[in-house]
């Protein structure tokens, strides 16, 4: 408990304007945070979940008209905890939303579990004038009328600029300079990802709308060496299939399909590169009768044939 106790000292009303009632909910084995206020603010932390609960945004954080990225699972924690409850680590596969600050985002947190996680507000003017010409194409996050949400999977240069974020020793001198520099690389990765959706009209969302989907969502993570039929999914929705598709793809920036296929792939490079797994021994407990078809599904979500992808790591 002294861990958190020294954690509020040091960070004062900035972090509990961060965590909140929260606290008393979770163990903090460290949170770290940069304000470069009124233009960026950026934190970062661990945290043991002591009870499940659901975990409502901070909507004021000292930056007007701003964004949030709100990254999680990023990074691995060796903290050692305060007792010897059995911790796991969180299952999820690491993403990112982005959403207004002013608009407050449910985020459930399970007891017992570790949860990593990095945070960047940035004013929304001062992030056109790095998207310059660009900006057209993210038009929907300056819109102040929309209640946007959006949902990015990790990629490679991402969870490396975060780990750099974290794990590195902070510089010596010019350490603000450093982290608003980090800062603006983490988000120009993000960026860089983002612009590869494909451009769609973004309607505003209602928190059921939100919550439907999260659930269709929920479902295809439950079963990746199996698909769940569009019928299912619209039922579990609640809404008709047209609806169902456009926010989806909306939110997560693919299709069902597609969405499923990718996070398919991600479970299958986790296990070749973690768990040692063979790739017929992949394919199959990925619910491929044919390797070849695994190989060319491989290959064009991870950009490597999977001989070749598990290799890297022998």
């Amino acid at each position: 408990m002294n861990k958190t106790i020294n954690q509020v000292a040091q960070y004062g009303t900035r972090f509990e304007r961060i965590i909140g009632n929260d606290i008393q909910n979770i163990e903090i084995n460290f949170i770290r945070a940069y304000d470069f206020l009124p233009e960026l603010a950026m934190h970062f932390g661990s945290y043991i979940v002591k009870k499940s609960f659901v975990r409502h945004t901070a909507t004021e954080n000292g930056i007007e008209n701003g964004i949030s990225f709100h990254f999680y699972n990023i990074f691995e924690d060796d903290s050692q905890t305060s007792d010897k409850r059995n911790i796991k680590k969180s299952n999820e596969t690491p993403y990112v939303r982005v959403f207004p600050v002013a608009i407050s985002q449910k985020i459930p947190f399970t007891k017992n579990t570790q949860i990593t996680h990095l945070s960047v507000a940035i004013r929304a003017d001062y992030l056109k004038t790095f998207l310059r010409e660009d900006a057209e194409h993210f038009q929907f996050l300056f819109d102040s009328s929309n209640n946007f949400l959006i949902e990015e999977i990790m990629t490679d240069d991402i969870l490396r600029t975060v780990n750099d974020i974290v794990k590195q020793e902070q510089p010596s001198t010019l350490k603000s300079y450093h982290y608003r520099i980090k800062a603006m690389e983490l988000l120009f990765y993000l960026f860089q990802s983002l612009s590869k959706r494909e451009k769609s009209v973004h309607q505003k969302l209602s928190e059921n709308d939100i919550k439907s989907i999260y659930n269709v969502r929920d479902k295809i993570v439950s079963s990746l060496n199996q698909p769940n039929s569009i019928a299912a999914l619209k039922q579990l929705a609640g809404m008709n299939e047209l609806k169902m598709r456009k926010i989806f793809t909306q939110i997560f920036g693919m299709g069902i399909y597609e969405y499923y296929q990718h996070l398919r792939m991600k479970e299958a490079a986790r296990l070749l590169r973690d768990e040692k797994l063979s790739v017929s021994e992949v394919g199959y407990q990925m619910g491929f009768e044919n390797l070849s078809h695994f190989t060319r599904v491989f290959e064009k979500h991870i950009g490597k044939k999977p001989k070749k992808y598990s290799s890297e790591f022998m």
